[in-house]
């Protein structure tokens, strides 16, 4: 066995393989215990086995058929976008699937990048964290009543219909990446479609009942700070591992979503203190500007300078903001029961961040180059390239109709064979009535579904002791 090929870099591979688990961990434990603490106490089991099965169901089909669908030979379905949609599906479970040299085949004919030097396992497994962590995203959109059945069909079709076009399109050299588009780690590919989809999703499966609605306070806050911090600094791998090289434009990509984060985080909190209807910090307000940020640099982080950075922090924070506490109450929002405001945060911090790469990207900061050596670098508007914006609106555009649009059919398909939304009964109980299981347990609650803790073993008696002091002898 030769444990270095001649084409093997160990600090790559290293670097793929941490930044991939420092995603994995942003998944779980990050998103489960942070959804887990925003939920009613509740649904705090519920959510975190919804997030733990789907994670565990996009692993089995990215490795058996969706990895080649979106990193793979194209799938010609017909003229125009359709040409270059989606990648020919296909295992990646032989030996010489998983020790030989990573390939993008379309990139690599276009020679948008040079020749990855680890092997394909490395790369499957860290495209996997990306398409494990979206699911459980938009799985903030409809906790707290859809059922747990259709949830598990919904993630499966879901990742191979929606998720799969939508990476082949932008990253696996698809149609929007032929044209020029760019989302340097997930901005569209993730964010945006986690937001559309989500919203979709709340508005088909419906809302919870309407007392949990009205009062929906978070069970656990120090568990919420303990699953955004796995997010915020997990956030490092997110964005750090997307060049695929150990190399300088990583370190600029986590420095550069690290302060965005900080900036926007910021601005939320003060938002709040001087507009808000309480004009008061809060820390849900500093978590929401938190994955504001977070969300925003990730179609940019490579691509943008310091300068880029805290102004994508910035605008986008003040955009969701507002977003947040003004459009969210408009009546055609506030009827869907979107329960996280993935929305808003997610949605529309994503769509923001990727239409602000096309004022901001900077020619300095990646650097490309084509088969023939020649170099191809990535400018803004604002350095000169003013088709950029519009790619960024094609593509956006595109990932917000073809995921609207299938969540929709995917949903009402499963809705023709399993109930989307649990019965107001087994809503009352939540945990308990879906899992037999509470996060903090309760007499009450074992006893209102009839399961009671065991009686105590008798134990005799002993003696009673006198309170007179012993007699000496």
């Amino acid at each position: 066995m030769i444990p270095y090929p001649s084409w093997l870099n160990s600090g790559d591979n290293t670097w793929q393989l941490v930044a991939a688990t420092l995603v994995g961990l942003m998944s779980i434990p990050g998103i489960a215990i942070l959804y887990g603490g925003l939920v009613q106490r509740k649904w705090a089991v519920n959510t975190m086995l919804m997030a733990f099965s789907a994670f565990s169901i996009v692993l089995v089909a990215w490795v058996l058929y969706e990895f080649k669908m979106s990193f793979g030979q194209p799938l010609h379905l017909g003229p125009g976008i359709l040409h270059s949609a989606v990648g020919k599906p296909g295992p990646i479970t032989s030996a010489a699937a998983e020790t030989s040299k990573a390939n993008i085949p379309l990139v690599s004919g276009l020679g948008l990048m040079p020749d990855f030097r680890f092997p394909q396992s490395t790369l499957a497994y860290f495209q996997f964290a990306f398409a494990a962590i979206t699911p459980l995203l938009f799985l903030g959109s409809v906790i707290g009543r859809m059922n747990f059945k259709a949830w598990l069909l919904f993630v499966l079709l879901w990742s191979g219909l929606v998720y799969s076009v939508n990476a082949f399109l932008l990253w696996g050299g698809g149609w929007w990446a032929q044209m020029g588009a760019l989302d340097y780690s997930g901005g569209y590919v993730i964010h945006l479609a986690a937001g559309t989809s989500g919203f979709v999703a709340a508005a088909v499966v419906g809302p919870r009942l309407a007392r949990d609605r009205a009062r929906a306070v978070p069970n656990n806050l120090p568990l919420v700070a303990c699953g955004a911090g796995f997010l915020w600094l997990g956030w490092n791998g997110f964005n750090g591992g997307d060049m695929y090289f150990g190399g300088q434009n990583a370190a600029a990509a986590v420095l550069n979503t690290n302060l965005a984060t900080a900036v926007a985080l910021l601005t939320w909190v003060l938002l709040d203190m001087f507009l808000g209807a309480q004009r008061k910090p809060t820390f849900l307000g500093a978590v929401n500007g938190m994955i504001v940020g977070l969300v925003a640099i990730t179609p940019a982080a490579g691509f943008v300078t310091g300068v880029g950075a805290i102004l994508i922090g910035l605008i986008a924070s003040v955009l969701v903001w507002l977003s947040w506490n003004k459009l969210a109450k408009l009546k055609f929002m506030s009827r869907v029961d979107d329960a996280l405001g993935v929305v808003h945060t997610h949605g529309v911090a994503g769509l923001v961040g990727g239409l602000l790469v096309g004022l901001f990207a900077d020619p300095a900061m990646a650097i490309y180059y084509n088969k023939d050596g020649s170099v191809v670098s990535v400018a803004g508007l604002f350095h000169g390239h003013a088709k950029q914006l519009a790619l960024q609106a094609g593509a956006a555009g595109t990932i917000i109709v073809w995921d609207g649009l299938m969540t929709f059919l995917i949903l009402r398909l499963i809705g023709l064979f399993i109930k989307l939304r649990s019965p107001d009964e087994v809503l009352e109980l939540g945990d308990l009535a879906v899992h037999d299981e509470e996060a903090y347990p309760s007499e009450e609650g074992l006893a209102a579904v009839g399961v009671g803790s065991s009686p105590p073993p008798a134990v005799e008696a002993a003696p009673a002791k006198s309170a007179e002091p012993a007699a000496e002898p």
